[in-house]
């Protein structure tokens, strides 16, 4: 229980992951979006397990490197806040009905542009203090049982995000998803830029 709560506490801010998944459930159905967040939720729990073992000369190079990977991610999230400004969705609903949208390729990427944000480990750090959970006592067993409800309480939250958006997508006509995919992407890049702008700040700057 404690696993899940952290798990789906960590998912609830809607950042640039988020808002991601929630223009795929628009875009291509709740099942797209679902396994998007499958895919957010798959990377949340790889960075749950770094921060619960303390798997330290991991989190000793991402210290070292932060700022290249964090721009690294800007980048890569960036571009796709741009490329999902520039998707024209009948284009999109020409390749779903022909088949070629990937419900794999869904989850491989949200996988790994969630993975693409370190700062994730020091996240689930700061909420495995907060919850108090991973303690000593619990033992090998104890500490895979609480990772694995991380995933799940992520999960959870995906589950519902998508579900309660998908109820709207019926709503939504071309012109519609027309402008819905300009507002997800001006998001996404905002976002991205903001919080690699407050980072730097914060990390540089901030006496």
């Amino acid at each position: 229980m404690d696993g899940m709560l952290v798990g789906f506490s960590a998912s609830l801010p809607l950042g640039p992951i988020g808002v991601l998944i929630v223009q795929r459930t628009l875009q291509n159905g709740r099942t797209s979006g679902l396994l998007s967040g499958f895919g957010a939720a798959m990377s949340d729990t790889i960075y749950a397990i770094i921060a619960g073992f303390s798997l330290s000369y991991i989190v000793t190079f991402i210290e070292a490197q932060i700022l290249w990977i964090q721009l690294g991610g800007v980048i890569v999230l960036t571009g796709l806040g741009v490329k999902i400004f520039r998707t024209n969705p009948v284009t999109q609903l020409r390749k779903q009905k022909a088949g070629k949208h990937s419900l794999v390729s869904d989850f491989v990427s949200t996988f790994l542009l969630t993975l693409s944000n370190p700062l994730a480990i020091f996240l689930f750090i700061a909420f495995f203090a907060g919850f108090r959970v991973l303690k000593s006592e619990y033992g090998l067993i104890g500490h895979l049982i609480i990772i694995s409800g991380v995933f799940m309480g992520a999960a959870v939250w995906w589950t519902l995000l998508t579900s309660v958006v998908g109820l709207f997508r019926s709503k939504i006509n071309l012109r519609r998803l027309f402008w819905i995919n300009k507002i997800a992407g001006l998001a996404i890049i905002v976002l991205v830029v903001a919080a690699f702008l407050f980072w730097v700040i914060r990390e540089y700057f901030y006496v």
